[in-house]
């Protein structure tokens, strides 16, 4: 885990790539409680057998957003931004999925900082954010996160 105290450390991490998560396996009974919290009960995530039959991966897959909202999640496990009175997640940009991500797939998350800018005392940090599936050449998704940060 990278450690960032201020504006400086993290401008001195720009245009490199932070670091990789830990593999985190996203199961039926995570994908069924993100349907429950969303309301998106479409069968190609929830009705395994269906899934297994008629869908086109023969299981059932996550959420694209499920995804991305494992973001935050392995994004500390990456680097711990320290000394910040508010953190903010300004946006994502540029995203684009590669691949779904399967039943008990495991997941990473790896970083590369593309851009840390003061605008006078906020730091925008653009954090490019691919998520890697185990054992597959292409990433579940591409896209650049955009983090706001009001250092102490």
């Amino acid at each position: 885990m990278v450690i960032i105290n201020n504006f400086e450390e993290y401008k001195s991490h720009e245009g490199k790539i932070l670091g990789v998560s830990e593999w985190h396996t996203i199961d039926q009974a995570q994908i069924n409680k993100f349907a429950d919290a969303t309301l998106d009960h479409q069968w190609i995530h929830v009705d395994t057998k269906k899934a297994e039959k008629d869908g086109p991966f023969n299981s059932t897959i996550a959420h694209g957003y499920l995804t991305l909202s494992l973001i935050p999640y392995l994004w500390k496990q990456i680097a711990e931004v320290r000394n910040v009175k508010m953190e903010i997640n300004y946006g994502i940009e540029n995203l684009r999925f590669g691949q779904p991500v399967l039943v008990n797939n495991q997941v990473q998350l790896q970083a590369k900082i593309k851009s840390i800018t003061d605008l006078r005392g906020v730091v925008k940090a653009v954090i490019q954010a691919t998520l890697l599936i185990n054992d597959q050449k292409k990433p579940a998704y591409v896209g650049d996160v955009v983090f706001l940060y009001h250092f102490n």
